[in-house]
């Protein structure tokens, strides 16, 4: 992959930052993967309009927030990686029971302004790591709700920065993904509560954190939920049958406390934990005939 000065010749002048090759395994979860080829930080969202609207049309572009459902391979990612940041954090209620959030809020923090507004419905954001944009995304779910379940409408800029506005309908929802155009760039959601009593809200919160701490390890180098259920199946269970539950190469293991989650122990490569998840789809589909999708990103090229 190419140093990244070139490319940064190329593009529009901003109000933002640009890093050539800049290192970004540190902005995702499982602290592993290759550079940037230039990262682009926008301070808001009229700034990213204005960088898509005289960016050169030929130049990839890679979104992403919290990185905590993403690997990134060891060759980097070519092109311009936009993280989104500060500017697109915001998240309160408003009226009609409504909540309106950027799409780097972190999903947490979404459920955190309903709690305060004394909203329920959306206590199930509790239980998802990762920000508004992935959810919209890939119509992100836990603990019996999805996105969908919740929506009101999504806002997109374009590739040319023209705002597009996407009713739930529009959205074209499915289990773990969303059917809309991949050149779209989230940045803000609305999400419609209803009202409830705060120290029940509060108490399905914790309820969630509670499952999540027994039965997921949180406070390791990983990248949420590695592959989807398929019909009639749950992941975890495929994954365990085929004997893949502490399954390692190098540092990259597959956990022992929910075998649908890949670890980092410190130094696995992006490469690494991928040919793991690829192992270990390769055993369930021996094991069961069942071929397991991810449900990680995966971007970049291999090293």
């Amino acid at each position: 992959m190419a140093t990244g000065a070139n490319l940064s010749a190329r593009l529009p002048r901003v109000r933002g930052s640009y890093q050539a090759a800049a290192p970004i395994k540190d902005l995702t979860w499982f602290r592993a993967g290759g550079p940037a080829e230039v990262l682009y930080l926008p301070p808001d969202a009229d700034d990213l309009a204005a960088f898509l609207k005289d960016v050169p049309k030929d130049v990839a572009l890679t979104v992403f927030g919290v990185g905590s459902n993403l690997l990134v391979r060891d060759g980097g990612v070519e092109g311009v990686v936009i993280r989104l940041g500060r500017g697109f954090m915001n998240a309160k209620a408003e009226g009609l029971n409504r909540v309106r959030a950027g799409a780097a809020a972190l999903d947490v923090n979404v459920a955190k302004a309903a709690l305060e507004a004394e909203l329920s419905g959306l206590e199930f954001l509790r239980g998802i790591p990762g920000t508004v944009g992935g959810g919209l995304r890939m119509n992100a779910g836990a603990y019996g709700r999805e996105f969908k379940d919740v929506l009101v409408e999504a806002i997109a800029l374009d590739r040319n920065g023209a705002q597009v506005r996407l009713t739930n309908m529009q959205m074209g929802f499915e289990y773990r993904r969303s059917n809309v155009p991949a050149d779209l760039i989230f940045i803000e959601a609305l999400f419609q509560a209803t009202p409830g009593e705060k120290s029940a809200i509060e108490a399905r919160m914790t309820e969630i954190t509670d499952a999540r701490s027994a039965t997921q390890p949180i406070k390791s180098r990983t990248g949420g939920s590695t592959f989807k259920n398929p019909p009639g199946h749950k992941a975890w269970q495929l994954i365990d049958q085929a004997g893949c539950r502490g399954l390692r190469r190098g540092d990259a293991e597959v956990s022992t406390l929910h075998c649908n989650f890949l670890i980092n122990h410190g130094e696995a490569s992006g490469d690494e934990i991928e040919a793991l998840g690829e192992e270990v789809r390769a055993k369930v589909k021996a094991a069961s005939g069942v071929e397991l999708e991810w449900e990680i990103k995966r971007i970049g090229t291999k090293g």
